[in-house]
């Protein structure tokens, strides 16, 4: 088992920037990688970024390039993301994930096995 605890949301206004974070607990030794999802309200999950945990690699949704940056601390077993130049459009429920297993994509929510709970951010116009 793993558990994830996301923290860092909040209220900005546009043109700011927020850092989430998501601590992994339980069996991090067999995580093969980490990402974030949103969701906003009336829409369905999507990815925004991944990292795998061994080798690092990095995967963004296109909406966030350029914006957004994830990154890890293996020996916190910690995954963050930096938000940049937030937009009223990135508003939604972040969502930190976790996989156990090896998948060959990064960008689907059915190839994550674990999740925290959410955490709202919120970009004001």
């Amino acid at each position: 088992q793993v558990q994830l605890v996301e923290s860092g949301g909040g209220t900005v206004q546009a043109g700011g920037s927020l850092r989430l974070s998501c601590a992994a607990s339980g069996r991090t030794f067999s995580m093969d990688a980490m990402g974030w999802f949103r969701q906003a309200p009336g829409k369905e999950r999507e990815f925004v970024a991944a990292i795998s945990w061994s080798g690092g690699s990095i995967y963004y949704a296109d909406s966030v390039k350029g914006r957004f940056t994830i990154s890890r601390d293996n020996a916190k077993s910690t995954v963050y993301l930096q938000m940049n130049i937030l937009k009223p459009e990135d508003t939604a429920v972040y969502y930190c994930a976790a996989r156990t297993y090896y998948s060959s994509t990064y960008y689907f929510s059915y190839e994550y096995n674990y999740w925290g709970q959410g955490t709202q951010v919120t970009v004001s116009s």
